[in-house]
Order: structure tokens, then C-alpha cells, then sequence
């Protein structure tokens, strides 16, 4: 039996929330709100790993992508439309329930599945992204060591996770579930890992860090892109050239 990263009770939470996940002012409001910002991320490290151009529609086209957690398909929709050929991974089936019924709506072609990702064999693609799910697994190293083994040659590989910080603790779990902006129980902070834990997780998987970049948030601006890790990062890695 093939081994698995994921932990029932996070799969079980997070497909109880699946019928609201498109609902921008429902239970993922949060994440309707982050998306543009972390979007405009990805196609800036897209542009930059293969050269392609900033004004292009399609800087994907003819690259395989795939989304690690991809919950209802928030970012695996983009990605097709940036023109890759996409597969969404996530543990509870009633995301990816909800992430066929949008996609169909959408009229996008995306391969949905339910697992892990200890269950893609030898599959590799040339994008492979993780947001907001690290934290959520019951083992980062191995976990790692699996989008390690999907990553193709030359491929690119982005994640994001919150730090593990007093101001995370305060922010996402005080406030944020506190005052119902997140649901209740989402987040463990014993679960949060700092940059340089994921870097060398990466590393020991044989991949290079190109960028570490932070996440921060403002009450007037909202989310924006930032120097400070403090709150939220992302980690962008590709093999060694």
C-alpha cells in the first residue's frame, strides 16, 4: 500500500467547506482575496524561469502543471488558462468534486484527482505548485520529497505556507478564525514552518531555492506581495542546472 501525506482530519475539514470554496464572500473569502496578489507571483516567476514574455497570454503553453492541495481549483483554473495542460491534486474528494462541476462550467480541461501526492508514480510536470498545504500534511519531508520527484527537468516549483511567528499565531489564528475571517480550525501554528526549515527540506530533496518571498497584509491595501516573511512566504525551487 502506497504510503500518504495526508491527514484525514485536514482532508475532512477542508471538503466540508467545498460547496463554498467559489463563493468569494463564503468560507474562502480569504483566499479570493489573495489570489490576484499570488497570481501576479506565479507569472512573475514563470516569466523568469523560461524567458517568456510579461504580455503573453499564454506563458504556459505546452508546459504540464500541477497543482499539489488545489482545493476547488482556484489556481489550477488560471493555470489552464495561462495555457498549460493541469492536473489538481487534493486529499478530500468533495474539492474535487466541486473543482470538476466549476471547471466544466468554466469550459476548461483540467485533470482532477483525489490522493496524494505519493500516488502520482512517475508522473513529473513542469510546474509544480503548493500553496497554502505544507502546513496541513502530516509529513513536510516526505511531502517534499514527492513534489521533489514530480518535478521534471528543468521545471519550476513555487510554495507558499504561513512563517512561524508570534505575529502568524496572532493574525491568522486570533483574529482571523478568532472573528470568523477563516473557519475555525484550520490552522495548527505548531504546524507552521519557518523559511529556512522548508529551504532545507527542499534542498535535501536535490532542488535549488531561486527566490524566497514574502506575504504580507494591509488593512488598507489588503495583501501585497513583500521583503517581510513574517506573516506568509513563498519559496520558488527548480533542480540544479
Amino acid at each position: 500500500m502506497t504510503q500518504t501525506t495526508i491527514d484525514p482530519n485536514e482532508a475532512a475539514h477542508f471538503g466540508a467547506l467545498a460547496a463554498d470554496w467559489w463563493n468569494p464572500k463564503g468560507s474562502s473569502a480569504m483566499l479570493h482575496r489573495l489570489n490576484p496578489v499570488r497570481l501576479g507571483y506565479l507569472r512573475e516567476r514563470i516569466d523568469a524561469h523560461w524567458g517568456s514574455d510579461a504580455a503573453s497570454f499564454a506563458p504556459l503553453d505546452g508546459k504540464r502543471a500541477l497543482d499539489v492541495g488545489c482545493g476547488a481549483g482556484l489556481l489550477c483554473e488560471p493555470l489552464a488558462r495561462m495555457g498549460a495542460t493541469v492536473t489538481g491534486l487534493d486529499a478530500a474528494p468533495e474539492n474535487i468534486a466541486a473543482a470538476k462541476a466549476h471547471a466544466a462550467q468554466s469550459g476548461l480541461s483540467i485533470d482532477y484527482r483525489t490522493g496524494s501526492v505519493e500516488d502520482l508514480g512517475d508522473a513529473t510536470f513542469d510546474l509544480v505548485t503548493s500553496l497554502e498545504v505544507i502546513e496541513h500534511v502530516s509529513d513536510p519531508v516526505a511531502f517534499v520529497r514527492g513534489l521533489a520527484r514530480a518535478l521534471a527537468p528543468g521545471g519550476l516549483m513555487i510554495l507558499s505556507t504561513p512563517n512561524r511567528t508570534m505575529l502568524s499565531r496572532i493574525a491568522l489564528i486570533t483574529i482571523a478564525e478568532g472573528f470568523g475571517q477563516i473557519p475555525r480550525g484550520t490552522h495548527d501554528w505548531d504546524q507552521f514552518l519557518k523559511p529556512d526549515d522548508l529551504r532545507a527540506m527542499l534542498t535535501d530533496a536535490g532542488l535549488t531555492i531561486a527566490d524566497t518571498r514574502g506575504l504580507r497584509f494591509s488593512p488598507l491595501r489588503g495583501f501585497m506581495m513583500s521583503d517581510d516573511v513574517s506573516l506568509n512566504y513563498f519559496v520558488v525551487a527548480h533542480h540544479p542546472a
